[in-house]
């Protein structure tokens, strides 16, 4: 059999499974109600972890709801109700709260675990497509994950129910970010790595600060402030009060104007009259990316950071080519 002979039809069938998929998830969508909010409040009100379990597909699913509650600020792990019946039952302490998958709601190995969390007060949500099953007799909450047919031909693969079981599970994710009021810097702390990690660090995290941070006050002479903008090719200054509230800001290019301005007289200038007053400024808790933005907008390669704790305090200095070796783009 040739595929060109049924591109046509791969198309079509490649269309089909989408479109019921999606219509599985748009009923899915208008059976949530108290029972949905009543799973995020036990969730919310738990001491404990979530504990997600399933078997096959619904394991899989299981694993993927699990990642996502701990990528997005929820205390979660995946338990396989095989291993937990061969002693791994320890891992559910009084204070957890059960996730537990499977669409016909009769799975030995995951009513094994249910019945576990039963005797231990741990609290259960089922994501079952049969509320009457017994999966569905012993949850304190039931999320309805059924589906009127497959997206399969033989009504058999679990396609359409396992799509609206990872979906339900998203939705649980995603009521509890913002339940918790979930930031960008939250989910920056729990992604580190990779070119989402980057995106999403600090402007702390790539800023001078301590000795390494070039500042003066606003009585030092014409020697200091230029001793300090040449410090590590910084090319900048911070002038400073007496309690590191920022002032104003002398660059190399401050200096040279000055120089041709005022000849040797700005030799004997203070830091103060050489400072451009209000220099452009970013909080020390914004996103690094954000720096960037901001030093495009404006045309500039440095940023001086202030505490976001005492606004107006300086914390450190940040360069736009620290940002693009740190990969931020």
């Amino acid at each position: 059999m040739m595929l060109n002979d049924h591109e046509a039809e791969c198309e079509l069938w490649g269309k089909q499974v989408l479109v019921a998929e999606a219509s599985a998830l748009e009923l899915a969508s208008k059976r949530i109600g108290s029972s949905f909010s009543g799973a995020v409040s036990t969730i919310l009100a738990s001491k404990g972890k979530v504990i997600v379990t399933g078997l096959g597909k619904s394991g899989h699913v299981g694993r993927k709801v699990a990642a996502t509650l701990s990528s997005t600020g929820t205390s979660s792990m995946f338990l396989h109700p095989s291993e937990a019946l061969h002693g791994d039952f320890g891992a559910i302490q009084s204070g957890d709260c059960l996730i537990a998958i499977a669409y016909g709601g009769e799975t030995h190995e995951v009513l094994e675990v249910a019945r576990f969390a039963r005797r231990v007060g741990v609290p259960i949500i089922a994501l079952t497509g049969r509320g009457d099953s017994s999966l569905g007799t012993l949850a304190h909450h039931l999320l309805d994950a059924s589906v009127v047919k497959e997206a399969d031909p033989l009504n058999l693969a679990p396609t359409s129910s396992s799509t609206v079981a990872m979906a339900l599970g998203d939705a649980l994710a995603v009521a509890l970010m913002r339940a918790r009021g979930f930031t960008p810097q939250d989910f920056a702390s729990l992604h580190p790595g990779g070119s989402l990690g980057r995106r999403l660090s600090l402007v702390r995290d790539h800023m001078f600060s301590g000795a390494s941070l070039p500042k003066v006050g606003i009585h030092a002479d014409f020697h200091r402030v230029l001793e300090c903008v040449t410090q590590d090719n910084v090319g900048i200054v911070a002038v400073v009060d007496d309690q590191d509230y920022l002032i104003g800001a002398i660059s190399d290019g401050d200096l040279r104007r000055a120089l041709l301005r005022l000849d040797a007289s700005a030799l004997l200038c203070n830091a103060g009259q050489l400072m451009s007053p209000k220099p452009k400024t970013i909080g020390d808790k914004s996103l690094a990316i954000d720096a960037v933005a901001m030093m495009n907008q404006y045309s500039i390669s440095r940023l001086f950071v202030l505490s976001e704790d005492q606004p107006g305090r300086l914390s450190g200095l940040v360069r736009l080519q620290d940002l693009l070796a740190a990969k931020i783009l």
